[in-house]
């Protein structure tokens, strides 16, 4: 990786940035700069601080205290449109679209070219395709964007911040929901940016990805600066090793569940007509089952469709050898099914409520009287008992959700469901987005709650978490079960011919 870029002026640089939040110091004198032509990755877990660094790079916060110098001048953001307007972009991990609005509606939303007071849909269109193109991703300028993959949505999302003609790029997490072929795209688009000046900001906690692309890498670790090196003179078991402020050997906790004969759970030919077919399954006690396969293979329908989410057509599911009659997701609640879903801020959360609310929301009758009342007492006790179950790390049950990290929210999630009693979980890509350590984390309750008795199925699109933390696994390709694998005699290599359609059937 060359590194000429590294050796210029400082496009943009920080220093001494302090910001302090009511009871939270998130960033402490953390200091760092971007050169044009290059690709600066800033490393850490969860609440490390890189968001908030974001935050103030881009104008959404303004720093307690240090300096901000963009080309040449200092500066204080007052708002994203201003940091905007200047030439720095951000591409989101969460995506900012609006479901209704077209591509090129949202791509231009608010810059719309217009004629008179008209906006000039012909030049709209063909200047939203030029941004397409130059990404080099198939999508008509004229889609609702409602219809689109998450995958589709955040290659738009790459191509809102393109036409901008941002010289400063910030990426939070481009990759975590592409495809390898789409991710290929994108370090190419990188390249050519590099190439033509640009500075970009690179986050992502796939730290083999960056190799290809980044030049220089800095850490930091709870709200601090820990070092910055160029790229080629580190390793990604060093850059690990700072994250965290320890060694960590190994990627995945002991095992400390164990598989028996009893079936707890069983699908038997679910189908979904054009979505999935004859899909059949067992999950034992004391065992985690696996889904893997490609996207749109049809885990997660498969999930949603057991879960109520999405209707089945046929097929017959049973909980603890009692079959289950499940119309919408209160029915499965009910029964004690929970479904974590993937996108956890949509469908998991309730962001601007704060933990304790998040935490008992599946579960309201436990904590309220027979007139429907809410017992605040009741309601804080179950809140906290799960916050230290799970060591979740916020200043208080009062804590607004949307203010903490990604790892800490995915624990919210699963304590809403332990406060629920559910029987068996379905966790649908839980470590997308977080970092090392809360991923540990987050394996390690997902064995506790198999050891325990209670039935765990892991969807994933990584295979070494599959291989990782399964049993078993389930391979999809084009919503039907390929094969299902004994985890400790199969390898990525198998699991893949099975997921490409190319395995035999083996339950």
């Amino acid at each position: 990786m060359t590194n000429d870029a590294a050796m210029g002026e400082a496009l943009l640089s920080l220093q001494d940035i302090r910001k302090e939040f009511p009871s939270v110091v998130a960033l402490a004198d953390v200091s760092f700069d971007l050169k044009r032509g290059e690709v600066h990755a800033v490393c850490g877990e969860n609440g490390a601080g890189k968001s908030t660094l974001m935050k103030i790079i881009s104008g959404v916060y303004t720093p307690t205290s240090g300096t901000i110098t963009y080309k040449g001048v200092e500066r204080n953001f007052s708002s994203p449109l201003e940091a905007e307007q200047l030439g720095i972009a951000i591409i989101h991990q969460e995506l900012n679209l609006v479901p209704h609005l077209t591509v090129a509606e949202n791509i231009y939303l608010a810059r719309e070219p217009r004629r008179g007071f008209l906006v000039d849909r012909r030049k709209l269109r063909a200047d939203a395709q030029a941004c397409l193109d130059r990404l080099g991703v198939v999508i008509a300028p004229d889609r609702l964007v409602r219809e689109l993959s998450v995958a589709q949505c955040q290659m738009v999302e790459i191509a809102k911040a393109l036409s901008l003609n941002a010289e400063v790029l910030i990426m939070d997490e481009p990759t975590s929901s592409l495809t390898e072929q789409e991710t290929r795209l994108l370090f190419k688009v990188i390249h050519d940016l590099k190439a033509s000046g640009v500075g970009i900001i690179y986050i992502s906690h796939r730290l083999d990805e960056m190799a290809e692309i980044v030049d220089r890498v800095t850490v930091l670790r709870d709200g601090r600066f820990v070092s910055t090196a160029r790229f080629g003179d580190t390793n990604v078991d060093e850059i690990v090793s700072k994250m965290v402020g320890r060694s960590l050997e190994e990627k995945f906790p002991e095992r400390t569940s164990t598989p028996t004969d009893e079936v707890i759970f069983s699908a038997e030919n679910l189908s979904r007509h054009g979505v999935f077919r004859n899909v059949s399954f067992t999950l034992r006690r004391g065992e985690i089952l696996g889904f893997a396969g490609l996207m749109g293979a049809g885990r997660t329908e498969v999930a949603r469709a057991i879960f109520g989410a999405d209707p089945l057509d046929t097929g017959v599911v049973t909980l603890a050898g009692s079959t289950l009659k499940i119309a919408s997701p209160r029915d499965a609640i009910a029964a004690g099914l929970a479904y974590l879903s993937e996108d956890r801020k949509a469908q998991g959360l309730a962001i601007k409520m704060p933990v304790d609310a998040n935490m008992t929301l599946a579960n309201m009758e436990e904590v309220s009287s027979r007139f429907g009342l809410i017992d605040f007492r009741k309601h804080q006790s179950a809140a906290e008992k799960y916050v230290d179950l799970l060591s979740i790390k916020t200043p208080s049950v009062r804590q607004p959700v949307r203010l903490l990290s990604g790892g800490n929210q995915q624990k919210i999630i699963i304590g809403k469901w332990l406060f629920r009693k559910s029987r068996v979980l379905f966790f649908d890509e839980p470590t997308r987005g977080i970092d090392v350590g809360a991923k540990f984390a987050i394996y390690k309750i997902m064995d506790e709650l198999a050891r325990d008795g209670i039935g765990v199925i892991l969807i994933s699109s990584e295979l070494p978490e599959i291989l990782g933390m399964t049993d078993r696994v389930a391979v999809f390709h084009n919503g039907t079960i390929t094969g299902i694998l004994d985890t400790a005699r199969t390898n990525q290599e198998e699991i893949m011919r099975y997921a490409s359609g190319y395995g035999r059937t083996a339950h």
